[in-house]
Formats: C-alpha cells, sequence, structure tokens
C-alpha cells in the first residue's frame, strides 16, 4: 500500500519586530521632548505644526517621485497655489470692489479670456474643414498672439481701477478649511495640464518643466497686486480653529495642531491602502519596469498623469494649512531652497515610498533645520568667549546673520552623508519578494 505523497509545505511569513523604526522614532521622540525643555511648550507646537504642515507636502513628493519615480522640482509652485486659495476663500469680503461695478467688468475680462482660448481652440481643429497643418498652425498663433494682446489691454485697465479704488479685490470670507480643499483641487488642475504635456519627457526634463511652472506661478502671484497684493502681503488670515487671542498661543496651536495631525492620519491611511492594493502594484510595475507594464496593457500615461496630479493635490492642501497657520501670505516669501530643497531632502531621509518614512523625515529634517541655527549660535558664542578669554581674539560681528546661514550648512552636511550611507533613506520602501 502506498503512503500518500505529503502535502506541499505552506510558505511561512515570519514578521520581524520594526526594531529600526523603533529606535528612530524613539530617537525623534527625545528631540522634541528636548525642544520643548529648551525652546519652550509654545516654540515647540509651533514648531511641530509646520513640520506637520511640511509632512503632508513631503507625502505628496514621496508618492510622485517614491511610487512612480516622476521627480518633481517645482514644489515650491503648488505650495505657493495653496496659500493664495487659503488666502482668497478665509479673508474677510472687501466691499470697496464688491460694492461697485468693478466686478461685473472683471467677469466681462474673463469671459472674454475663455471666449479667446476657445477661439484657438477651435483654430487647431480646423483640419475637419480641410485646412492644411501649417495653414492651421498659422492661424491658431496669429489669433492667440491678437486675443491675447486685446485681452491684456482690457484686464489692465481693469485691474489698474481695482488697485486704485479698492486695493485688492479680498477674499470671500469663509472659513479656512475650504480654501484648503480649492487649494488641492487647483494645484491638481495645473498638475493636471503640466502632467498632460510633461509627463512624457525624461525625468530630468520634466524636473526642468516643473521648475520653470514653479517660478512663472510665484511671478504672477508676485507681480498681480489686485489679486494678492504683490510685495504689500495680505494677512492676517483666519485659522479654521480659534485662535491665539481666545485661547493663548500653546492652547490654540495645540488644536491647530490637532487638526494637521488628523488630516495627516487620514492622507497616510488612504496612501497605504492604495499602496498596498492592485493600483499601487501596478504604479509601481510602470515605474521598475515600463515596458514590460506596457507589454501587459497598462496605460502608462494616464497612470503617471494619476500620481502625479494626486501629488499635486496633497501639496496644494498641505501649502494652504501652512500659509493659514502662518496667518500671512507673502508671494515673495515661496522660496525654492524652503518650499523644494527642503521637502526633497525629508522625503530623501526617510526613504522615497515609504510614507512611515517619509513622515520621520519630514518631522526630523525641520527639526534639524529650525534648530541648527540657535546650536550654531550658541557655538559661535561659546567659541568667542573662550577666544577673548584665552587667546585674547577680538570677536567677529554679524553672529545672529552667520548663525542663520549654518542652516544651509548643516542641511547640505545632512543630505550628503545620507547619499553617502543611506541613499534608500533610513526607512527604505518595503519591496515584498516572493518565491
Amino acid at each position: 500500500m502506498n503512503s500518500p505523497a505529503p502535502s506541499p509545505a505552506k510558505p511561512t511569513t515570519t514578521r520581524r519586530f520594526p526594531v529600526r523604526e523603533v529606535i528612530l522614532f524613539g530617537a525623534l521622540l527625545v528631540a522634541i521632548l528636548g525642544v520643548y525643555a529648551v525652546m519652550g511648550a509654545a516654540y515647540s507646537t509651533r514648531m511641530l505644526v509646520e513640520a506637520s504642515c511640511y509632512a503632508i507636502l513631503a507625502l505628496g513628493l514621496t508618492i510622485q517621485w517614491g511610487y512612480a519615480g516622476q521627480f518633481n522640482a517645482g514644489v515650491m509652485g503648488f505650495v505657493a497655489i495653496g496659500g493664495f486659495s487659503a488666502m482668497l476663500f478665509s479673508v474677510p469680503v472687501n466691499d470697496a470692489f464688491w460694492g461697485t461695478e468693478l466686478p461685473g467688468e472683471l467677469g466681462r475680462v474673463l469671459l472674454y479670456l475663455i471666449g479667446s482660448v476657445l477661439l484657438v481652440i477651435g483654430a487647431t481643429r480646423l483640419h475637419r474643414f480641410g485646412v492644411p497643418k501649417k495653414l492651421r498652425t498659422v492661424i491658431a498663433v496669429v489669433l492667440a498672439v491678437v486675443l491675447y494682446l486685446v485681452v491684456l489691454s482690457m484686464l489692465r485697465g481693469v485691474t489698474g481701477e481695482i488697485q486704485s479704488r479698492a486695493g485688492f479685490i479680498g477674499g470671500l470670507g469663509l472659513p479656512a478649511w475650504t480654501g484648503w480643499i480649492v487649494g488641492g483641487a487647483l494645484a491638481g488642475s495645473i498638475g493636471y495640464f503640466i502632467g498632460h504635456i510633461c509627463l512624457g519627457l525624461r525625468s530630468d526634463y520634466l524636473a526642468i518643466a516643473t521648475l520653470g511652472i514653479a517660478e512663472i506661478i510665484k511671478a504672477f502671484l508676485k507681480n498681480s497686486d489686485w489679486l494678492t497684493r504683490g510685495t504689500a502681503t495680505v494677512s492676517p488670515l483666519p485659522w479654521p480653529t480659534p485662535g491665539p487671542s481666545e485661547l493663548g498661543f500653546t492652547l490654540a496651536r495645540a488644536l491647530y495642531l490637532s487638526v494637521t495631525a488628523a488630516l495627516i492620519a487620514v492622507i497616510f491611511f488612504l496612501l497605504h491602502r492604495a499602496y498596498h492594493a492592485p493600483w499601487g502594484r501596478m504604479i509601481r510595475a510602470i515605474r521598475d519596469n515600463e515596458v514590460s507594464a506596457a507589454a501587459m496593457g497598462k496605460d502608462i500615461n494616464r497612470r503617471r498623469l494619476e500620481i502625479f496630479v494626486l501629488g499635486c493635490i496633497l501639496m496644494g492642501i498641505g501649502g494652504g494649512a501652512l500659509a493659514s497657520f502662518n496667518s500671512l501670505f507673502d508671494p515673495q516669501g515661496y522660496l525654492p531652497l524652503n518650499h523644494t530643497f527642503l521637502v526633497l531632502v525629508m522625503v530623501i531621509l526617510g526613504g522615497p515610498g515609504n510614507n512611515l518614512g517619509t513622515l520621520f523625515g519630514a518631522v526630523a529634517v525641520y527639526i534639524i533645520w529650525l534648530m541648527s541655527e540657535p546650536l550654531a549660535l550658541f557655538l559661535m558664542n561659546m567659541a568667542v568667549y573662550v577666544g577673548e578669554g584665552v587667546f585674547g581674539w577680538e570677536p567677529p560681528g554679524n553672529l545672529d546673520s552667520r548663525a542663520l546661514q549654518a542652516r544651509v550648512f548643516v542641511i547640505g552636511l545632512l543630505i550628503t552623508l545620507v547619499l553617502r550611507f543611506a541613499p534608500q533613506g533610513l526607512l527604505p520602501e518595503k519591496i515584498k519578494h516572493h518565491d
């Protein structure tokens, strides 16, 4: 009698204890507590709120770069769009503008603009009437130039009246969170336009394109005094929660932190589910081997566009939350160093494609960014004290500005060390391998 064949062994899955995660987040907690002990509760809570806003920006970048391999060098532009939307929707209504005929005149110019765009688009569709391609192109270009000059002339007349009579158009007086939502939608719409044109380019050209678009957005917001007051800034921006005048600095900031923390929790949960869903596996397959994914019938450009727009939406939401918390909209204050490079460092340190690592990198890098200045100033003062007392050196001037410049040095040193010793980040993306 033959003995039954042995059943195939079942694959065993072993779950390792997250030692690295516990150590890193434990060290981060110790650093946060140290900042609270040294700098006080009000300052430290403000630091955590700003870090949480940057964490939303970093999550938007990590799904673009980490999930799909799209290098977005124009984060600053989408952050500025979110801040503009938060300002536009939350600032009180300006009766000097809305109580006059100026809104109607501005609306008429916008209708002319929409009609001009439709006419140019229609000119590009003249092939349906048998118009040759070269002639069609000439007609579209000439029509676009003429209509642009006409609409620009009309817009300058109206905006000049707005600036002279009302200052700027003001806001809509709605809750701040409505501006966050619309900011995300507006950033996503601009991201769709950019992605529809540029996602067919290689990664380096995509980086150049996004960088250029970010500078265009900043220049537009800075020079549109009728819309944003330009360099004059708009303040104060209302909070979605009771402000410091009602609850005090520490409690008000703690309440704001609870809102941003809840927002991060929702975003993290949705991204975690999407990453482990078939959609997430498809996105990573396109990133790792585009040819194989296309051979399996996947729509490469459509999926790339989806992930790019999703990342831009998160950047717009984070930019709105950051502008509302700072209670200031200053178009000139959006800098590539602060709002693009710093977010990139956060993602690199934490680990592209790892949502948990991105959150760690956002908080850790922002703490280093803020605390490097007072720490450098302390070390410089100690060096001056020793130099004067022991060697009789003459103390140098402008220690405060020198300490502020130490931020850039510390961040540069940090990114160099990470790229040398942990190129995948401190918490790399976990890729499951199936035998």
